[in-house]
């Protein structure tokens, strides 16, 4: 297994359903997109991950955390269900067995990124949980994590929206979860991930279909 993947961070990377190469990982049943990751099993990575009906992954402690939002099915452990739309925070030394059920599940997750004083543990419905106004009209967004300079949010674009031009200080990671998302770069389609490196610019906005985004700011120092 490669033990650096997209691991230059100053470097604008995208991802686009039509470039995903899905490899089998350890366990039956469990296959992985691999974004980025330095290392090798046990890596600094972001990944989605795919687990057939009834797949299960050993037990594992996340030395460095683990972040995930379920993309599609329910994703179970031993404590608790989550189904699409649940955002989960496992911090530093927390551990897990997943073990999935019939449905199956596509999580898009990060591991190893924790910073060490940031010890909440997080469970959100993303499904149930109430948006706020964004800065602009046709933009609603859904806080789900801070901790000193990182942001972690869904947002909702209608369709039309223009934002303004901005510079991500700290980086911009975005994982599409539904519609198109466009800058003056290109056109994201539904599962298209862009990792933007601190002070990189652009002008974002959606067409007529809109979108809905997973946005992590803050966070690209490495």
């Amino acid at each position: 297994m490669s033990s650096l993947i997209n691991s230059d961070f100053t470097r604008r990377v995208v991802i686009r359903p039509d470039d995903y190469h899905w490899v089998d990982s350890p366990m039956p049943g469990v296959e992985r997109m691999m974004l980025d990751r330095i290392g090798d099993e046990v890596s600094r990575a972001t990944s989605i991950v795919c687990y057939a009906p009834f797949s299960e992954f050993s037990a594992h402690t996340h030395s460095g955390g683990e972040e995930f939002f379920v993309l599609e099915g329910i994703f179970s452990d031993e404590n608790g269900s989550y189904k699409k739309g649940s955002y989960v925070r496992n911090p530093i030394g927390t551990s897990h067995t997943p073990k999935i059920g019939k449905e199956g599940a596509i999580i898009f997750v990060k591991l190893q990124q924790f910073n060490t004083a940031d010890t909440t543990q997080t469970v959100i419905d993303t499904q149930t949980t109430p948006w706020r106004q964004g800065l602009v009209d046709g933009l609603s967004v859904m806080p789900l994590h801070e901790f000193e300079g990182e942001h972690v949010a869904l947002v909702k674009w209608a369709p039309n929206t223009q934002f303004s031009s901005h510079r991500h200080w700290g980086g911009e990671e975005i994982f599409v979860l539904e519609g198109t998302f466009h800058d003056e770069h290109g056109q994201y389609p539904k599962g298209s991930w862009i990792r933007s490196p601190h002070l990189s610019q652009h002008h974002p906005f959606t067409k007529e279909d809109g979108a809905l985004i997973y946005v992590k700011t803050g966070h690209l120092f490495l």
